[in-house]
């Protein structure tokens, strides 16, 4: 994967949206709008997506190992099997987003909005889940060793 700038990056979202396996790693794209945009397999880890608008964007496989999507809307995103292990997750939407088999192991989702997220399978392992919103989501065979739940609603254990 070559590494690509910000620049690179405006120039593909105006035109095909296509950033299947390219490394964002580490970029400043906050406030971007990767509505639609095909980032699977894509490494961004410790990329910042603050604020960032990535609703109904394919994330599958992608790596957001320490990433910050503080904010960010990933309604109906699909984020199976992505890794977003120790990423910053705090108020992100992630309304019936797809997040099965996805690895969140020591991530902070401290107040996101869950609601309908599928999770089945999904690896949260001392994630900070408090005051966050679960209600509908599906989190069949979800590992939830050390989990902060304080404040969270929606969920059945």
């Amino acid at each position: 994967m070559a590494q690509i700038t910000r620049e690179d990056v405006m120039q593909i979202l105006s035109d095909r949206k296509d950033f299947t396996g390219l490394d964002l790693s580490g970029l400043n794209l906050s406030g971007t709008k990767f509505v639609f945009a095909n980032l699977t397999g894509a490494n961004l880890a410790g990329a910042n997506f603050t604020s960032a608008n990535m609703s109904l964007a394919n994330l599958s496989g992608a790596d957001l190992t320490g990433a910050d999507l503080s904010y960010a809307l990933l309604m109906g995103a699909n984020l199976s099997h992505a890794r977003l292990n120790r990423a910053i997750l705090r108020y992100t939407v992630f309304i019936n987003a797809k997040l099965e088999s996805a690895d969140l192991t020591g991530a902070d989702l401290n107040r996101a909005v869950l609601t309908g997220a599928g999770l089945t399978g999904a690896n949260l392992d001392g994630a900070n889940l408090r005051g966050a919103n679960l209600t509908l989501a599906q989190i069949q065979n979800t590992s939830l060793d050390g989990v902060a739940l304080n404040g969270a609603v929606g969920m059945m254990v």
